[in-house]
């Protein structure tokens, strides 16, 4: 199983998925971390001339984030980790947990800031998901 971790400097979890500059994906095998790699990840910087939600015509009405041009970054976003089934972070849109979903990884929004302390959170079963804390614009939380 791979998990990747949304990182701004590699020991601790992004508080925003889409400004982290990369992951950190950690291999476990027998509930035990066998390797560690640090993967480049594509964010908000690289996006800077590209349409924004704002500026699309005909954007979804679920909010910022779930346009045609943001899924698009998201996917993009999440290419480097599809070899993953898990994504830890502190924080993301909805758009952006959606679409991690919708490319079957399992997003999950925790409260634990050190990395090796949230995938023993997640591998023992007591990591608590608080989708409560997803970057909500004019989105029904009903996902939720």
């Amino acid at each position: 199983m791979k998990i990747a971790i949304v990182s701004d400097e590699g020991t601790t979890i992004s508080q925003h998925f889409g400004r982290a500059p990369f992951y950190v994906v950690v291999t476990v095998e027998n509930g035990k971390i066998v390797s560690r790699e640090k993967r480049d990840k594509l964010g908000h910087a690289h996006f800077a001339g590209e349409p924004h939600a704002h500026e699309s015509h005909g954007a979804d009405t679920r909010g910022h984030g779930f346009d045609a041009a943001s899924q698009s970054k998201h996917q993009r976003m999440a290419s480097a980790i599809a070899d993953c089934e898990v994504l830890l972070a502190r924080g993301m849109g909805a758009g952006a947990y959606e679409s991690l979903r919708s490319a079957n990884i399992q997003p999950k929004i925790t409260d634990i800031a050190n990395i090796d302390d949230a995938v023993r959170a997640y591998l023992d079963g007591s990591l608590v998901d608080h989708p409560e804390r997803l970057h909500l614009s004019q989105f029904n939380q009903s996902i939720l």
